[in-house]
């Protein structure tokens, strides 16, 4: 058998992905790494996504008053923090998931053309954030806070739409 035929094992590979125990190991040949390795990538990139996404989902219960948070308006510094966290995760999502699939490097076509259904609702969802931050973000200007409760719900609207979407493409990134 020649050489870049020959089977490998990939538990250096695997071992990266958290799978369960009990599955069995594959054989895989020496082109199949490669494969792993994007898959891999993509998992951590749809973690990462998820893990700014409850840090946001967090900062907004804090900042809107919500259970377990009691406070009902929330400190220049805490609505900072949120509007930093937001754009954070309103970035990322663009930059590592949006932007890798319309440079032309998302290979699998499912996801692709979940990605254009559902892409201009998430911009539309992501003009809201920005806007937002853009009137509470308080480095530049002083705060005016009377609309800060309907702001909130118009942006708590939005994020339940863009995690909607999100999860689309989530779902279309992690099927096999």
């Amino acid at each position: 058998m020649s050489d870049y035929l020959r089977p490998v094992y990939a538990e250096p590979i695997r071992s990266k992905l958290t799978l369960p125990e009990e599955e069995p190991r594959e054989k895989l040949t020496v082109s199949e790494p490669n494969k792993i390795d994007r898959r891999g990538r993509t998992q951590e990139i749809v973690r990462k996504l998820l893990d700014e996404r409850q840090e946001m989902l967090l900062m907004f219960c804090r900042v809107a008053g919500l259970e377990p948070f009691k406070d009902t308006t929330p400190s220049v510094d805490v609505l900072q923090e949120f509007c930093q966290v937001l754009v954070d995760y309103s970035a990322f999502g663009h930059f590592e998931i949006y932007e890798r699939i319309v440079a032309g490097r998302e290979r699998r076509s499912q996801v692709v053309e979940v990605a254009r259904e559902v892409y201009p609702r998430i911009a539309e969802a992501s003009e809201v954030a920005v806007e937002f931050n853009d009137k509470y973000d308080a480095s530049d200007h002083t705060l005016d806070l009377k609309q800060l409760d309907r702001d909130l719900g118009k942006l708590g609207e939005e994020i339940a739409v863009r995690i909607e979407m999100e999860d689309h493409i989530i779902q279309a990134l992690t099927a096999r």
